[in-house]
């Protein structure tokens, strides 16, 4: 599970083998939140808060949203891996 991202005590990471819908995992201390990436036309959004404040929430969404275009072109980058190359590469 690579780490994309640091930024005032969270990080942000994407599992390798993980199901769609897009999203991230973002760690601050022993709490977890996960942040679908939405899409062009749609902002991130919490799925699913593991112990975090409102607070650290509120500034994970934060800085997910900031950098949404980003996260989801490394989850695509991640994830499309191997899809649409020849049998045999």
């Amino acid at each position: 599970m690579p780490t994309i991202f640091r930024q005032d005590g969270f990080a942000i990471m994407i599992y390798l083998n993980d199901h769609t819908p897009s999203h991230v995992h973002v760690f601050k201390a022993e709490a977890e939140v996960i942040i679908n990436l939405g899409n062009e036309a749609t902002p991130p959004q919490v799925r699913e808060n593991i112990g975090m404040s409102r607070r650290d929430e509120r500034a994970a969404l934060m800085i997910v949203g900031e950098r949404q275009a980003i996260f989801l072109d490394e989850w695509r980058r991640i994830h499309d891996k191997g899809k649409n190359r020849p049998m045999g590469d």
